[in-house]
């Protein structure tokens, strides 16, 4: 993911630490812990070379990565949806590794419905991605909807309107980029009412040069984290340090769901900070979720810090 980065030199001088929480938030926790909250934790891709000889053995074929990445993790931001349209025959075939497991597929948006054009006019292509997708059944988990980061509030009723349209038994987050989206309070607050009124998510986008985006604000009881680090730069634990936090205190306070996506600039090095994460949230919020691990002769986490709770 390019958005939002900054050069190396830039880093010591962002401030990553996370906003206070919104007081809006107050009213969509409950301020008690939830029956059986459910915490996934992934990444963008499984379809990385890089990590054969890291998590995938060795000589392993691109064909079986997800069979190995489930693995791992527990759910993936699926990025391929954005980018083609899958029937639900193909979709199935992925959702049939997970087999078993309490694993969530989360498809981002089909780029011609969001990115060309109008929002206008696309019910035949939502409908055809949602044929798709659906195929994932039990793990299908939330839709995210992004727009370009040229996507204006001017053009908010055509975005309210297209979100209005989407079927209400689908759980959908949508993501907006605009700096004005958030610089404007009346447009800010429009926008997150909004989305609370149609009973969907608002993504949370935590990257170092659009600060504004990692906006911290809950519409439903459950979370949408794209976090981007920086080839495990120093900040980049730090910063894993605050979600741990975070989470705990949302999870201690009834959130239900909590989706968490690694993504790096440099996405080889994406599984390093997930194991880092990974071990966070267990120690932090009294989680057991899986750690990936490493093929025992690749040290690759030789020197990793401690995690904030050792």
């Amino acid at each position: 993911m390019e958005f939002g980065r900054v050069s190396e030199e830039e880093l010591d001088s962002v401030k990553f630490e996370l906003p206070v929480e919104p007081a809006a938030n107050n009213k969509i926790l409950k301020g008690e812990k939830a029956k059986n909250p459910k915490v996934y934790l992934g990444c963008a891709k499984w379809g990385r070379m890089e990590w054969v000889g890291k998590i995938y053995p060795e000589k392993t074929k691109e064909k079986d990565f997800l069979a190995h990445y489930v693995q791992h993790y527990n759910s993936i931001e699926l990025n391929a949806t954005h980018y083609k349209l899958y029937g639900a025959i193909g979709i199935a075939k992925w959702a049939e590794k997970a087999k078993g497991k309490d694993f969530k597929f989360c498809p981002k948006m089909y780029q011609a419905v969001t990115h060309r054009g109008s929002l206008k006019g696309k019910d035949f292509l939502t409908t055809e991605f949602l044929r798709g997708v659906l195929a994932f059944k039990e793990h299908l988990g939330p839709i995210f909807v992004q727009v370009s980061d040229t996507f204006s509030p001017k053009r908010k009723n055509e975005l309210f309107d297209y979100l209005r349209s989407l079927p209400t038994d689908v759980e959908f987050f949508v993501e907006v980029r605009h700096h004005e989206w958030f610089s404007n309070e009346n447009i800010r607050k429009d926008f997150f009412e909004t989305l609370h009124k149609l009973n969907m998510g608002a993504v949370i986008t935590d990257t170092a040069g659009r600060r504004d985006c990692c906006h911290m604000e809950l519409t439903i009881p459950k979370a949408f984290i794209r976090f981007v680090g920086n080839s495990l730069h120093k900040t980049d634990y730090t910063r894993c340090d605050d979600w741990a936090r975070r989470a705990k205190f949302w999870l201690e306070n009834g959130m239900e769901d909590l989706y968490f996506f690694m993504h790096m600039h440099d996405e080889a090095k994406s599984p390093e900070l997930s194991i880092y994460l990974a071990e966070n949230l267990n120690k932090a919020c009294g989680l057991n979720l899986h750690v990936p691990q490493f093929i025992k002769s690749s040290g690759n986490m030789e020197g990793k810090p401690k995690t904030l709770f050792d």
